[in-house]
């Protein structure tokens, strides 16, 4: 909405320059002074007009942000020696974006990270099902950054979606991720809990039998992931937007500014505070 007031105000400019030396052209056409004056609003007015113009192809509402590759660059060999520095390192993230915008290429470099660093679980979140919905390209551009970002070691870390068929799975893989979207969430809870109830129709499991680990073992979004340790929570909204509400009961959550454009620095920063915060389960 302020970009649209800023266009506003400046196209307002434009036309008040544009006034103003119609107005000097017809009272002095013929005097030097008017002349120049006429020239000084043509110039004023193609000043502000420019203003106007470039501005918004640099910062408008639905400019391109490109990228700081420097600012994703981890140094060589740091992030083995980050992650062993910590003094407790989550085993599994999640990467929650309450955002409009996404950005395919620095959730990749999220996730890339985390495989540095030695997280072997990663969840990517957003309300709007984004992510899972385009999760190859997602993958395109998490192959591509394992390139850019960690060079020859790439062929140490190899990442694979959780609800790939079996096939396609990589065996004895060291890093999942998973990629989730609202109906993993409450949804998934509801058709945990109609299965159970027809499990209990059919008389093959008894009212009492419910418990935690018989409603983690119905939940399919989540199965065989662990619950998650850590979210980094990417963006104004203080919500977690419907994230998988029953396994973060004892998660902490880190919110960041955006995820667009993050750097490294940023990233370690939240894993440092982490490992220093107090958790006390509850208690």
């Amino acid at each position: 909405m302020s970009v649209a007031y800023d266009l506003l105000w400046r196209l307002l400019h434009v036309l008040l320059s544009i006034q103003r030396a119609l107005f000097a052209w017809f009272r002095g056409r013929r005097s030097w002074l008017s002349r120049w004056r006429r020239r000084a609003a043509w110039s004023a007015a193609a000043a502000a007009l420019q203003a106007l113009l470039a501005p918004t192809a640099a910062t408008g509402a639905f400019a391109f942000h490109k990228p700081a590759a420097a600012g994703r660059k981890v140094p060589g060999g740091r992030w083995r020696k980050d992650g062993k520095s910590l003094e407790k390192l989550p085993g599994h993230v999640g990467l929650l974006v309450t955002e409009e915008e996404t950005s395919y290429a620095d959730m990749a470099s999220l996730v890339v990270w985390c495989m540095a660093v030695g997280i072997s679980y990663v969840s990517v979140y957003d309300h709007g099902g984004i992510f899972k919905r385009n999760n190859s390209r997602l993958m395109d551009e998490i192959l591509k950054q394992q390139q850019e970002l960690l060079n020859l070691d790439s062929s140490k870390y190899t990442v694979k979606f959780a609800k790939q068929d079996k096939a396609d799975q990589v065996l004895n893989c060291q890093y999942t991720l998973n990629v989730l979207s609202p109906e993993d969430g409450k949804t998934d809870i509801v058709k945990a809990a109609q299965k159970f109830c027809h499990l209990v129709a059919q008389q093959q499991k008894k009212c009492t039998d419910l418990d935690v680990n018989v409603l983690d073992n119905l939940l399919t979004s989540t199965n065989g992931f662990p619950d998650p340790d850590l979210i980094l929570k990417f963006g104004p909204v203080d919500s977690v937007l419907g994230f998988l509400p029953w396994h973060i009961r004892l998660t902490e959550i880190i919110s960041l500014p955006s995820h667009v454009n993050i750097s490294y620095e940023e990233f370690f920063s939240a894993l440092c505070r982490y490992a220093s915060c107090e958790q006390r389960w509850g208690k």
